[in-house]
Parts: C-alpha cells; sequence; structure tokens
C-alpha cells in the first residue's frame, strides 16, 4: 500500500522531515555533521582570562554579534560567555578596559557593544574568544572589510571537551 506524500503532509508532520523510501515513514530531519570552529592563528593575541561580562565595553558605538551553536547537530547553546577585544578608538587591544565578556541568549545570541574598531598592524580585527569549560575553548580572529564598518559578526560551532 503506498502513502501519499505530498509536500503539505511532509510539512502537516513537523515542517522540517524525512520520508524514508523503504518503509513510507515520516522522521524528523536532523543536522548532522555540523563540524567544529577552528581557533584562528592570532586569534588569542592579548587574551585575558576571566575579563569581565559587561553590558558594554567603553562609550560603544561599534556591535560585535554573532551565535554559538553545538558541534554535531548544531543546536545553539545558550549561556555561553564570549570573551571580546580589540584595539579601538578608547583603547589597545591589550588594554584591560578594551575587554569584556558577554552570555548567549537561549537562541545561542550574542551582541556587545564595544568602541569604534580601528586598524591595528594595517588590519581592523576583532577577537573573540569561547573559554567557559564545557566546550573546547576557541579563540576567533576576524577582520573587517572596511574600518568603516560599525559591525562585526562572528560565529562559534564548538566541540563538547
Amino acid at each position: 500500500m503506498a502513502a501519499d506524500f505530498s509536500r503539505r503532509t511532509i510539512l502537516a508532520a513537523g515542517g522540517a522531515a524525512l520520508v524514508t523510501a523503504a518503509s513510507g515513514l515520516i522522521v524528523p530531519a536532523q543536522a548532522k555533521g555540523v563540524a567544529p570552529t577552528p581557533s584562528m592563528r592570532g586569534g588569542s593575541n592579548n587574551y585575558r582570562p576571566g575579563a569581565p561580562i559587561v553590558k558594554r565595553i567603553g562609550g560603544g558605538g561599534f556591535w560585535m554579534s554573532g551565535t554559538v551553536r553545538r558541534a554535531g547537530d548544531g543546536a545553539p547553546l545558550a549561556g555561553q560567555r564570549i570573551q571580546i577585544w580589540a584595539h579601538t578608538t578608547e583603547g589597545h587591544e591589550r588594554d584591560s578596559r578594551s575587554h569584556g565578556a558577554t552570555l548567549t541568549d537561549a537562541d545561542g545570541v550574542f551582541r556587545l557593544e564595544m568602541p569604534q574598531i580601528v586598524p591595528a598592524f594595517g588590519q581592523p580585527h576583532g577577537h573573540l574568544a569561547y573559554d567557559s569549560g564545557d566546550f573546547e575553548t576557541v579563540f576567533l580572529r576576524p577582520v573587517m572589510p572596511s574600518s568603516k564598518d560599525t559591525s562585526l559578526e562572528a560565529h562559534f560551532v564548538l566541540q563538547p571537551v
């Protein structure tokens, strides 16, 4: 007996679904093989373990944002600590006042306002670190296309320890 699987019946079964050819069963689609983010060369420069969680770094005006997901299934990770630091209009990346941390929300999203990032060593760039301990530590060093940009995104996919 052949089942009638139209787009409508698959969507009614829960949105993201797979239909197996042999059995005709509908099973939830699962993201498999979401690879972990490797640490970037130079990402840990001027890192300060335990930088405080802050509402904003300095006077603000620039937004650093991104997401944190789990390797394998890509699930968003809430409550994860992300440290952010950079060379800005208010200080060098080695200055403690240029460092701060924030936590991800229920959807694994983080956002922290900071002073405008300016070029250091020829490139405007930020530094971010996941270092909470439940997952492998990852350092990122995203480079901005232009020093006139007022935001920068970075995305983490974390591998459990």
